[in-house]
């Protein structure tokens, strides 16, 4: 057992982790920490659930507080990069106890929501940034961020920015903070310009790589169903998401994961979804309900496309399926990974229909993964959920508004000064787009004595297509 005290970090540091359970260090951080504490430039490689935010949240804080240096409005000192919303929000929430301890300032930057509260909290001054790409390069434009007072970058999930096609808007990040800066950069794999952009930005780094056997990781069971139709694999799935733990379902297009959490929720297990239509608000109001204790309200599944795969960080998932086989061997790992973290057992179920046997087969060749296709059998439904959850009556499906009947002209055709003038006339109010389809519209008021009718079409749970994040997903 190794100590975050044995590696160097400063007591108050540690305290606020012993606080949260976190005593013993994993892999990632025992290799990283002395190194990374004393202020070189480092390399590390390491899956998802490795303990990365750790390992370089502890040297983030213990470098600026240490550090002379006055923050300003508008001159970060800090900077970490992510590919998406979720894993931004969810890096902000493990430094943010430990920036409190030092007395430091953390925000975020992201697209898909309003830039007036990043701008206030940027006036206001903050001392670590964790960002997407897109909105932090939209605030330097404006001059509303400024990359010069940076003494410590870290670049996180740097292979998942690459996929994403967020590496040359990542360069000039990089160009934009000060050369003698400390930076840190994590990342699964090499590949896709990753080991150029290392080879560019940092000076004398030492490389950690944890292997796979290392990783706290516990047992992670894959199962192999093969349904033999539609029908049948849509009472596979509800079987799979009744279960009393948590899981993830993952479907492939944002349409599918609406409609199963949908349909899961109307069937008495109640769902939510999260995928790239969502706004950030809702995103946020679901991740929150999957996390929260079901007895406090909180819902047991999760119905995702990727965009949850690497951002999304829920310990005590027991269960994830692919309800949709993903297209590539990558996708499948990092699905993969939401179950089965930091020493707890999971299970990963890939449903198959007949004409997906062989693919399936070639993506576990690739993930060099042993599975078995087997049938579904009862036996196989009950080993994987061997207690379900009670059934929750769903609430009633609100009735559709009615339309108000149309006033009646005076005879002759004129109108009178009660009527509406034509500029004005009631008109169907539109549904609502995107997130949870959420009906648009005002209706129209009641009109008296010649009052013009209040009212409006809005386009609720319709998510921001800002560039930081991961939009279309």
């Amino acid at each position: 057992m190794t100590s975050f005290l044995d590696l160097g970090v400063p007591a108050d540091l540690a305290a606020v982790l012993s606080k949260d359970g976190k005593t013993e260090a994993f892999a990632i951080q025992r290799d990283t920490l002395p190194d990374s504490l004393a202020g070189r430039d480092l390399l590390g490689r390491g899956r998802t659930g490795s303990g990365k935010t750790i390992a370089f949240a502890l040297p983030l804080v213990a470098r600026l507080s240490a550090s002379p240096r006055k923050g300003r409005p508008g001159h970060p000192r800090g900077l970490v990069l992510a590919p998406t919303r979720e894993l931004a929000t969810q890096i902000a929430a493990t430094i943010a106890p430990l920036a409190e301890a030092k007395g430091l300032r953390v925000t975020t930057v992201f697209g898909g929501v309003s830039q007036r509260p990043q701008e206030t909290a940027m006036r206001n001054g903050v001392d670590i940034v964790v960002a997407c790409p897109g909105r932090l390069e939209d605030l330097m434009k404006q001059r509303i961020v400024q990359l010069d007072a940076v003494e410590v970058t870290v670049l996180d999930e740097a292979d998942h920015m690459a996929d994403l096609g967020f590496l040359p808007g990542v360069t000039r990040i990089l160009t934009a903070t000060p050369a003698g800066g400390q930076r840190l950069l994590f990342s699964a794999t090499l590949d896709r310009g990753i080991d150029t952009l290392a080879r560019r930005f940092l000076s004398n780094a030492v490389s950690h790589e944890v292997d796979e056997e290392s990783v706290p990781v516990g047992e992670m069971t894959h199962r192999v169903l093969v349904v033999d139709s539609t029908d049948n694999k849509t009472t596979l799935v509800r079987d799979l998401a009744s279960g009393t733990g948590r899981r993830i379902l993952f479907t492939r297009t944002k349409h599918q994961a609406k409609k199963l959490a949908k349909q899961l929720t109307a069937a008495g297990i109640p769902s939510v979804d999260l995928h790239g239509n969502l706004s950030q608000n809702a995103r946020e109001r679901n991740l929150s309900a999957f996390s929260s204790d079901p007895a406090d309200g909180g819902v047991r599944v999760l119905v995702a496309t990727d965009v949850a795969a690497r951002g999304v960080h829920v310990d005590n998932v027991d269960l994830v399926v692919h309800v949709d086989p993903p297209m590539e061997h990558k996708a499948y790992l990092h699905r993969s990974g939401r179950t089965a973290r930091a020493g707890a057992a999971g299970t990963v179920v890939t449903v198959v229909l007949p004409e997906q046997r062989r693919d399936v087969k070639d993506l576990l060749r690739k993930a060099a993964i042993t599975a078995a296709l087997e049938p579904v059998t009862t036996d196989a439904v009950t080993e994987l959920v061997p207690e379900r959850a009670p059934h929750v009556r769903p609430a009633p499906v609100q009735a559709p508004q009615q339309r108000q009947a149309p006033k009646q002209r005076p005879a002759g055709g004129e109108r009178n000064s009660a009527a509406t003038p034509p500029s004005r006339r009631s008109r169907r109010p539109r549904g609502g787009q995107g997130g949870q389809g959420a009906q648009g519209g005002a209706t129209a008021g009641a009109r008296q004595g010649g009052a013009a009718r209040q009212g409006g079409q809005s386009r609720a749970g319709q998510g921001g297509r800002g560039r930081g994040g991961s939009q279309g997903r």
